[in-house]
């Protein structure tokens, strides 16, 4: 069998694509300006080629600071438009405040009025050409579901929030249920090469928990797919390169086949580098705590009257609980009646406590808990014990993100909102055991930039 399958681009490729472009697209224009007026200062030549890659780096990691390269925000002509704006700002100021790396100012200031217009004018007009050609319905992703009736709605919804360039365009049912209607197409067996041809389907997801209730004929199918060069995935496989998470809620009991630990939480050497970064940054943060205290008491004594510090029992890894030191956002006593999920607009928070939460100056005081080694810069963040029996009862695995320390910052915390349900800790759960996983120099990084970006956006709550 072949099909008219078309070009699409999986979530990976579109990333490493913008990257290779953003970066092509404006030295093209550098270029075709430097040559049009004769501008010196950005020009190629052997005495001065290294600039290239300065400004390439510093285009990457600020695209990367403000959401260049998030799918959903380059999807988004207003969004994408603020973010090319913040990158060629911070990206123009930093290469010019930079000239030991970059060549010196040019004499004629108007060189550098050029320079801004042709990075913001090549991320521009690039970007616009993605979103209304790369990004749109001639490079979907087209899929074929095959799952339960019950599930597939719900499964494909995760895939196509997560990837705006996925679609789903029919299922093929696994177990019928006659009270769940399905929203999208439902095709029997004997359809479905014909429906792969006529819709160009790239691939077909089998979302089914347990094969055993898979019928015969549909294994004979796929396998006759397989032949023709059809791909053919697991949902959990798909799930987590689309999301970043794990698909707790999928697994089951079935524990090591979903998320076997990284080898790096057994990596002396990465373990011991870890050690040093947290420390380093721990003395950083303490000093930076430090110059901010006195405008912290005063603050505190007009718009959050009581005491500045406070502690709150946590868990640590391997369950071990210690005491967590934060700077109080809410009013005194503020669970007399018990503990309850913070939520955004919880009345408890007073007006300075919101400015510490969007700030995240409130967690400066963890920097300590860092310092005795309670605490990592990253990891899953410590929950209260209170919170981690409830939780547990209802969740499986939810003890598993203790067997490494919980952290400042994390990937559930760069990811997702601030959690105020079982509902919420269980997505955050699934950040976090994806963490665990997969967990890295390079997803460290990738957390600490996405930090940086959370706190220039005000997001902390």
């Amino acid at each position: 069998m072949t099909s008219n399958r078309k070009i699409h681009f999986e979530i990976s490729e579109r990333k490493i694509l913008l990257r290779l472009f953003d970066v092509f697209f404006v030295l093209l224009a550098l270029y075709a300006i430097s040559y049009a007026f004769e501008f010196g200062y950005f020009r190629v030549s052997i005495h001065n080629y290294y600039w290239t890659f300065v400004l390439a780096f510093y285009l990457l990691f600020f695209g990367t600071l403000f959401e260049m390269y998030n799918l959903q925000v380059a999807s988004n002509q207003f969004q994408i438009i603020k973010s090319i704006v913040l990158t060629t700002t911070a990206t123009v100021a930093v290469y010019l405040l930079t000239p030991i790396l970059t060549p010196p100012l040019p004499k004629n200031r108007l060189q550098i009025v050029f320079f801004y217009v042709a990075i913001l004018g090549a991320l521009f007009l690039w970007r616009m050409f993605y979103q209304k050609m790369l990004a749109s319905h001639r490079f979907y992703k087209k899929v074929l579901f095959l799952g339960e009736d019950k599930t597939v709605d719900n499964l494909i919804h995760e895939l196509e929030k997560a990837d705006p360039n996925y679609k789903v365009m029919g299922y093929l049912s696994t177990k019928e249920s006659a009270r769940k209607k399905v929203k999208i197409q439902r095709i029997d067996i004997e359809e479905i090469e014909q429906f792969i041809k006529e819709n160009a389907i790239s691939e077909v997801v089998v979302a089914q928990k347990s094969t055993d209730e898979v019928p015969v004929e549909i294994y004979d199918k796929l396998l006759h797919l397989l032949e023709s060069g059809i791909i053919i995935r697991e949902y959990s496989q798909v799930y987590e390169a689309s999301t970043y998470r794990l698909p707790v809620q999928y697994a089951e009991k079935d524990f090591y086949k979903y998320f076997p630990f990284s080898r790096s939480n057994n990596n002396r050497l990465y373990v011991l580098a870890i050690r040093l970064f947290d420390i380093v940054v721990s003395l950083i943060g303490l000093t930076v705590g430090l110059l901010l205290l006195p405008f912290l008491v005063i603050g505190n004594f007009l718009a959050n009257r009581g005491p500045l510090l406070y502690t709150q029992e946590r868990v640590g890894r391997n369950g071990v609980p210690f005491k967590i030191y934060k700077f109080r956002s809410m009013i005194v006593n503020a669970e007399a009646q018990g503990a309850v999920f913070a939520s955004s607009n919880d009345t408890r928070i007073t007006p300075f406590g919101k400015f510490l939460r969007k700030t995240r100056i409130d967690e400066f005081p963890q920097f300590i808990n860092i310092l005795k080694g309670d605490m990592a810069v990253i990891g899953p963040r410590p929950e209260r014990p209170v919170f981690v029996e409830q939780i547990a009862e209802v969740m499986p695995f939810y003890h598993t993100r203790h067997v490494i320390k919980p952290g400042l910052t994390g990937w559930a915390q760069v990811k997702h909102a601030y959690g105020e349900s079982i509902d919420d800790s269980l997505i955050k759960l699934q950040y976090d055991l994806y963490y665990i996983k997969h967990r890295s120099p390079f997803l460290d990084l990738n957390v600490v930039i996405k930090t940086l970006s959370t706190v220039l956006f005000f997001r902390g709550q």
